[in-house]
This record gives C-alpha cells, structure tokens and sequence, in this order.
C-alpha cells in the first residue's frame, strides 16, 4: 500500500475519535467497513480467494451503496437472516456453506447467551457484518441461479442465460438492500416461481424429517414378480409398500404368495413413478423400489439444483424435453398446455443435452442413416439379407448422391456409400421431422414405432427424439411460428413430396435431464438415472466450498500493517 493510501486508509479509521462517545463504536464499524471497500481488494483478512471473486466485489459494492454502514446490527434482523439460512435446507442446500454457526455464534454473544460476555469491538461487529452480507448475497444468488455452475456440473450446449452476469449481480443487490427488513421474503422471491420446484421442495421437506430406517435393505433381483407367484422377496416387497399391521388380515395364506392386494399396491407405486402399471415387479419396478430414502434425498437435492440453473432465464414460449422422464412439454406464456411421451436415446446413444431454437420442419421427410447407425445397426442386417433393403425402401448412394446397385455393393467393405430411407409410412421418421441447430445432428421426429410409447422405459432411440402425435406438436409451433400457415402444412403433408417449412418466428426448445419430478397428484414421482448423470451433480454439491473457507478469519485488510 502506498504512503498516501495508508495515510488516507487510517485518516478514515480514526475519524470516529472526533466524534461523541454514544456515537464512538457505530462510526468505527463504519470505518472499519468503508476501509476494506477502499482498498478496493478483500473486504476480509485472510481470504485466500482471488482478488476477482464476485462475492467479494458485490459485498464492497452493497456497502459503498448504503455509506458503508453495517447492514446487521439489528438483533432481529441478524436472527431473520439466520432463520432464512436454516431454510435451505429444504431447497437441497446446506446452511453450513453460508457460515450459518458463526453468524449463530455471533448473534448469541451479542445477547450474551454464550456465556461470554465480553462486548464485541467495533471490529468484531464489522466482521460479521460483511460476514452476514456475504452470506445473504451468496445464498440468494444460489436460489435464483444455482450453487454450481451448469457449464461445468452438467454441460448443456449452447445454453446462454439471456441476462448478462453482471446485471444479475446488481439485480440481486438491489434486491438485497430493499428486503433486509423481510429477508425471508427476499428469499422466497429469489427461488423458482415454478409450481415444480416448489414441490419438490416440500417433498424434500417432508423426507428429511422423516427419521431413516435402519433396517432398510433392497428387494434383491430375480425373475419378475406376476400375481399369484410364491417368491422369498414377497414380505420385504409387503414390508416397502403395505402397512404390515393393517395388512395382518390378508395374510392368512402364503405369507410368500404375490397377492391381489400387494398387486394393487404396486400398481399405485408404478402409476407414481411414470412406470406401467401392470403390477408386474420386473427389473425397471425393481429398480425404482431399491432407491433407498437417503438416495432419494440425494436425487431431489440435485433435481432442486437443476431446475434452479433454469428458472430465471427460460423463454415464455418453449419446448421442453425431459430426457429422464422421456416427456415432451410445450409451453405458452410460462404455462404446460401440452404434454406427451417420447422416446429418447439409449444409454450408449445418449440424447445430448441442449438448448436451440426449432426453425423449421421437414413434412413427408427422406431417412439418411447416420454413420453409427450404418455400421452398428444396418449393415448386420444387409449382410444377413440383402433384401433388408427393398423391403424397408431404402436405397445405396455414393459419396456423391448417385444411385447405386446393391448387389453392385461388397457390404463386407462397403467404403463411403449412403442409405437412404424413401419418404413414406414406414420411414423412420414418420409424417414429420423438427428441425434445430445444433452440431450433434438430432432432431424431434415422429416415428412408426408407436407401439414403443406404451413402455414404460423409453430409452431406444440412437439420440434423436420421437415424439408421440407428434402432428398435435406441429400443430402449436406453427400456430406459435408461423401465423395463419395451418391450411398450407395440411396441403405440405397431404401431397406425400419432401418439402421444408420455415417458422417465421423460431420457438425455443429444451432438452433437459430431471430424475424427479412432480406428479398431477403432487406426489414425488422418481425417474431411472438412465445416462448416471446425478453422481456428477451429487458429487459436485458435496465438494461446494463453505463460506467460512472463502473468506477465512474476517479482518479488513486496512487493518493489517
């Protein structure tokens, strides 16, 4: 520090001693605050953080707003401010990493609960001053954006939040300053407006509480359970789904025999979990009963964390692709006016995660089998038959769109030729194909394959999307992107040609990945982690850095020689 900034640095520290005594302590709080924003480094002693963390910058710009007085001097407010950061928990969130046990501890010094009761010094009251600040900017920024940073936890290409970061810094510390005297209501504005999130929420909420069972074990694997079989894995089964008290009256026979009663039971749990209710416990049932509730605490703690990287920036109109869930949603003025199944792609073609914008549409749509699926999938096929060709209407080219002979092909070496599936019912891609940018080459489409819809695992695409009715979403974009177009896409499908039509006004789409979610009856529905892409979130979270590692021992840096 230079001789002038270290004169002008303790010129400012010592002007409270020209003030009166009553007024003395508040003015070196003041002081000790506006220093370390003078500084224009750390407002903290030993940060060990970089100089650019935003954290750091926003707290010295939330007091350079007020004339650096301190924010939380208040008993009731600091104890508001505590109580909001207990609450997050039940956002999937740990208060630990908002320093929560030493603004505790603070707070009750300052009341002389402690034990201690040695007055807090001017600069002890500034330090967890900008302590509590940092705390309460921090956690709104994660309610409104995420505590992880989506490029990085779960990358979603071309996603690019339409407010620019900065602005959103200084949106949150306007908010912050204009709410210190309703700090759970800031909180409450900051999260997911969402009817989803909210539930998710409260079912996390309500399974934290819940004390977790010790005897817990997983119903291990075996054939598939159908009514009427005798199994070993029967009671633990009744055990999960049934009270075994009030069940004790239809236990008079085989307590082993797969009965009409555990059947129905299933059946709730498979409807609750977007499985098909047939009451068999095959491997996907099997699956969704052995998520155990530590587990499921895991899985809404990381749903909550991806909903949140989303909330503030998506479009009024969209559509929406959950992966996980194989669903379609589109979206009208921030509400669900349509919904249907999909099928998605397996776990070794995953579905890429992406945000794009669907600008057009192919009607009565040609098939030009990808190079994966050419070698993995179709050339078995040529090789065992060759009239696997014809009989699908697919033809040969070269490297250069002619025709060829497929007797004139050795499909043991193909080389570089095409197929080509002809437009037509049976084409892999149905009436219909919706086409966005985006540099891993899938789309949404319809598809013959509609029998499919009815499983309830939906994961057999190569990474392309089917869509269920898919006319029915076609239907909406062009109502949404083209105007008064309805009669001429009816004539566009009627004539059987390949054509392309242009959305004047391109809709947004979004292909998500959420392994829980919200039932129409407000029950917590979990879904098959299909791709393993909640370990990484779960993982992430865990390591989060606490507030207390960020800032270190809190010392203005002014105050150091």
């Amino acid at each position: 520090m230079s001789q002038i900034k270290r004169f002008l640095v303790l010129l400012m520290l010592c002007l409270p001693c020209l003030a009166g005594a009553a007024d003395r302590g508040n003015d070196v709080v003041r002081g000790s605050i506006a220093a370390a924003v003078a500084e224009r480094q750390d407002p903290y002693a030993s940060f060990g953080a970089p100089r650019a963390d935003p954290l750091l910058e926003d707290v010295a710009w939330f007091y350079a707003q007020r004339g650096h007085a301190p924010a939380w001097t208040a008993p009731d407010r600091l104890q508001a401010l505590i109580d909001a950061l207990e609450s997050l928990r039940d956002d999937g969130l740990d208060p630990d990493l908002y320093a929560v046990g030493r603004l505790r501890a603070h707070a009750s010094r300052a009341q002389g609960a402690s034990g201690n009761t040695a007055p807090h010094t001017p600069l002890d009251v500034a330090c967890a001053d900008m302590l509590a600040t940092a705390a309460y900017l921090r956690a709104l920024h994660d309610l409104s954006f995420g505590r992880l940073d989506p490029s990085e936890a779960e990358p979603l290409w071309h996603f690019q939040p339409e407010t620019d970061p900065r602005v959103r810094r200084e949106r949150i510390i306007m908010q912050a300053q204009a709410a210190l005297d309703d700090v759970a209501g800031s909180f409450h504005r900051a999260r997911p407006p969402q009817a989803r999130y909210h539930g998710l929420r409260a079912a996390l909420a309500d399974l934290r509480t819940q004390p977790l069972p010790r005897d817990w074990q997983a119903i291990p694997a075996g054939r598939s359970l159908r009514e009427g079989m005798v199994d070993s894995r029967v009671p633990l089964l009744r055990q999960r789904l049934l009270d075994t008290v009030s069940d004790q009256g239809h236990q008079a026979g085989d307590p082993q025999r797969y009965d009409a009663l555990l059947v129905e039971a299933v059946r709730a749990f498979q409807r609750l979990h977007n499985l098909e209710a047939d009451g068999i416990v095959g491997p996907a049932t099997l699956g969704a009963l052995n998520l155990s509730p530590a587990q499921r605490l895991d899985r809404l703690r990381v749903n909550l964390e991806r909903m949140r990287w989303f909330s503030q920036d998506t479009p009024e109109t969209y559509v929406l692709v959950d992966v996980a869930g194989a669903r379609i949603a589109y979206f009208r003025s921030g509400v669900q006016i349509w919904e249907t199944r999909a099928q998605v792609g397996r776990s070794d073609r995953a579905t890429p995660l992406l945000q794009s914008e669907i600008t057009h549409l192919t009607f009565n749509p040609t098939w030009t089998v990808p190079p994966t699926i050419l070698r993995n999938d179709k050339l078995p096929e040529i090789r065992r038959d060759i009239e696997y060709l014809a009989r699908n209407n697919i033809r040969v080219l070269d490297h250069s769109g002619n025709e060829l002979s497929p007797y004139a092909v050795d499909w043991d070496n193909p080389g570089s030729v095409m197929l080509r599936q002809d437009a037509g019912p049976d084409n892999a891609l149905g009436r219909v194909a919706i086409r966005f940018p985006n540099p891993f080459h899938v789309y949404l489409h319809d598809t013959p394959s509609q029998r499919l819809f009815a499983r309830d695992q939906r994961a057999f695409s190569s990474g392309c999307v089917r869509v269920e009715n898919a006319l029915d979403l076609v239907g909406l974009l062009v109502e949404d992107g083209a105007g008064n177009e309805r009669e001429r896409v009816d004539e566009l499908l009627a004539n059987g040609r390949t054509r392309n039509f242009n959305l004047t006004r391109p809709i947004p789409v979004l292909i998500a990945y959420w392994t829980a979610d919200i039932a129409d009856d407000g029950s917590v529905a979990f879904r098959p982690d299909v791709y393993g892409h909640d370990e990484r979130i779960r993982a992430a979270l865990a390591a989060s850095r606490p507030l207390d590692a960020t800032i270190g021992t809190c010392i203005p840096a002014a105050m150091q020689q």
